[in-house]
């Protein structure tokens, strides 16, 4: 029996939280993590078994499975699996045959590995520190054409793009089965205040009676367009929940415990109380663009919202994506693939001629009035010690920005280029 990895009842969370959207694909969450003497057994078995070695998108994966956040899957994908989902984003196989899902959650594993193990065997999955982090049952092996997962989920194959090189150096055999997760790594150590599984998310979600909530997806700090993203879902909502990757990112990117601050001071300052939550989830980016816009909203409805906020270049890196080509993909789906849904905001802006933050939507001045934010832009301007103005981002958000590239050496700052604008 899996249980999850804290202190709320199932009866709890099944009475409190049934006014918020159901799980993805099931009536509850189905977390995969083991507790107690479970965990302790398994880990027993775990020392005993051969190993893989998971890459730290896999990682990720694995815990993102422990906590339930993605429900319903049981496991890394076998071959029928990932082919619907790269082909037609559709499980293909057992109960959740038919099931929407966007991107493909696969393990990989050298040949030789591969080679040695049969249907009904068991491997420990193990993190590159040499943690435990699950025992896998084997259900096949198989390999993929990468090139052709690349093309359908990034829409490239250029080896420049960060989720391309994810996929081309997994190693050459995938590996499915069922898995029993042992551990959520460093995450509820590092992000105490933090890091929240789907269920003590839903439940912070029902105690203050929340309905309608929207998720603000980031893994930058939020500056001045983010803010009025969110306050606009606001008006909307019940509430938001801003929800940070906590996982890896691209060089250049800032590092999660600067963005946790900056956040949080963000939201002290300029927010009405009770109407943001701060939290996080552990996975890697993929920079998949619309096809991780749609994982977004499948399992921010995992972790109970109706909502999800999808403004300019959502998920995208580079030029590899148009503008909004996250919010038009949410078009293509049927009616009962997500009942989380997009809440597509237009390209924001601070307009000197309304002398506040507009649309384009709602600003009716000339381009040449608009200051255009972005993620990219901050971070190359703060690397350079460029002057940022207020209506780019708010001071007290600056300040810490400033301390963390202050104190980083001048390598790492060649990393942040201007390669591209992306909002999240």
């Amino acid at each position: 029996m899996t249980q999850l990895a804290d202190t709320i009842s199932k009866d709890a969370i099944s009475k409190n939280t049934s006014k918020l959207v159901p799980p993805h694909g099931s009536s509850e969450l189905k977390p995969l993590l083991l507790t107690g003497d479970a965990r302790a057994q398994a880990l027993k078995l775990a020392a005993t078994l051969p190993q893989i070695t998971l890459s730290s998108r896999e990682r990720g994966d694995l815990i993102m499975l422990g906590i339930g956040g993605f429900t319903p899957l049981d496991g890394f994908m076998n071959q029928a699996d990932w082919q619907g989902v790269v082909d037609n984003m559709r499980l293909q196989t057992g109960a959740n045959a038919g099931l929407f899902w966007p991107i493909p959650i696969t393990l990989s594993a050298p040949k030789a590995t591969a080679d040695s193990l049969n249907k009904g065997d068991k491997v420990a999955l193990v993190a590159e520190s040499g943690e435990i982090m699950g025992v896998l049952t084997v259900e096949e092996t198989y390999t993929i054409d990468k090139e052709h997962e690349c093309q359908q989920v990034f829409t490239t194959t250029d080896s420049e793009h960060p989720g391309v090189q994810q996929v081309l150096s997994q190693d050459e055999v995938n590996i499915a089965g069922s898995v029993e997760v042992l551990s959520e790594g460093e995450f509820p150590t590092l992000y105490p205040e933090t890091y929240k599984t789907p269920a003590q998310t839903r439940q912070i979600l029902a105690d203050k009676g929340w309905k309608t909530v929207a998720a603000f997806q980031t893994r930058n700090p939020m500056h001045r367009s983010h803010e009025y993203l969110a306050k606009i879902a606001i008006e909307i909502c019940d509430g938001v929940l801003v929800h940070s990757l906590l996982g890896a990112l691209k060089p250049g990117d800032i590092p999660a415990e600067v963005r946790q601050e900056a956040i949080k001071t963000l939201i002290d300052n300029y927010f009405k109380q009770d109407t943001v939550i701060q939290a996080g989830y552990p996975l890697d980016m993929r920079y998949a663009g619309p096809r991780e816009a749609l994982l977004h909203a499948l399992f921010r409805q995992n972790y109970g919202c109706s909502h999800l906020i999808v403004g300019r270049d959502h998920a995208g890196v580079g030029d590899y994506y148009g503008a909004f080509d996250a919010q038009t993909i949410f078009e293509k789906l049927e009616k009962d693939d997500l009942i989380t849904q997009p809440l597509n905001i237009d390209w924001t802006f601070w307009c000197n001629a309304c002398g506040a933050m507009a649309s384009s939507k709602t600003c009716p001045h000339d381009a040449s009035q608009h200051v255009k934010v972005s993620g990219t832009k901050l971070r190359k301007a703060l690397s350079e010690d460029e002057e940022v103005p207020d209506n780019f981002s708010r001071p007290e958000v600056l300040e810490i920005l400033r301390r963390y590239y202050a104190n980083i050496a001048k390598e790492e700052r060649a990393e942040v280029k201007l390669v591209g604008a992306s909002a999240v």
